[in-house]
């Protein structure tokens, strides 16, 4: 009978709101959980790891930041976003662990683009250029040369260009989270471009889509590690 009502509450949560997700957590309801975690996942992952610019680290930060938040999800009110108040716990996490830690290296971007480009692929066209292996590969190395330019930028253009450029929050949303005007969302942003067109020219936008992608796998990973360490009863689909 537990199974079958974890089979029936599990697709259910998808169609939730966040605030009703919430307050299933709340209550202890840990599908509910499970669900805010899969639907936030990839935004916070990003978070964090502008700001500790290492998978590991980013990965152990989001994972104690859901701990705090399933130990204080009665505290959230649903007039805020969720993923603000999710966000804001993570980058406490991150900088927490950034100032206990080794203090972040700045490693200005100078000759990140000296690469030779690709040739050109238009005379190899087919049906889905983008499936052949010669394109797969060229998108995977620029998808490698970006995250590691992002890395080097200073900090203060990082977690922007993140939040703002890579995960598409608003200018406002970004101000609002990391208690900036959006003045200087707009500046940081624009300087941040400024720093990686310098290190990688007309290929930024290619490998745009693809930077720090959160796979099914590390997704499963953090979620299952989170209520396994928050003690919630196992949810149907999460080993």
């Amino acid at each position: 009978m537990a199974q079958a009502d974890s089979l029936a509450r599990a697709p259910a949560t998808a169609a939730l709101s966040d605030p009703e997700l919430a307050a299933r957590a709340a209550a202890g309801d840990g599908a509910a959980f499970a669900a805010i975690m899969r639907r936030h996942n990839r935004l916070l992952f990003r978070t964090a790891r502008s700001i500790l610019k290492n998978d590991l680290d980013a990965e152990d930060a989001l994972q104690e930041a859901y701990l705090r938040a399933w130990r204080g999800i009665d505290g959230f009110r649903a007039e805020a976003k969720l993923s603000t108040w999710l966000a804001r716990i993570v980058i406490n996490e991150s900088l927490m662990r950034l100032r206990h830690g080794r203090s972040a290296q700045v490693i200005p971007i100078d000759s990140a683009g000296e690469q030779e480009p690709h040739e050109p692929m238009e005379d190899r066209m087919e049906d889905d250029p983008d499936r052949q292996p010669e394109r797969v590969a060229m998108r995977a190395e620029l998808r490698q040369m970006m995250e590691a330019c992002i890395d080097r930028l200073p900090d203060a253009f990082r977690s922007v260009f993140m939040l703002r450029a890579v995960e598409e929050m608003s200018v406002e949303d970004v101000a609002t989270l990391l208690d900036l005007p959006e003045a200087t969302v707009r500046t940081r942003l624009f300087r941040a471009r400024g720093l990686l067109r310098e290190g990688l020219s007309r290929d930024i936008d290619v490998a745009m889509g693809d930077a720090f992608s959160f796979d099914g796998e590390r997704c499963d990973r953090i979620v299952a590690r989170v209520l396994q360490r928050a003690s919630v009863p196992p949810v149907d689909g999460v080993h």
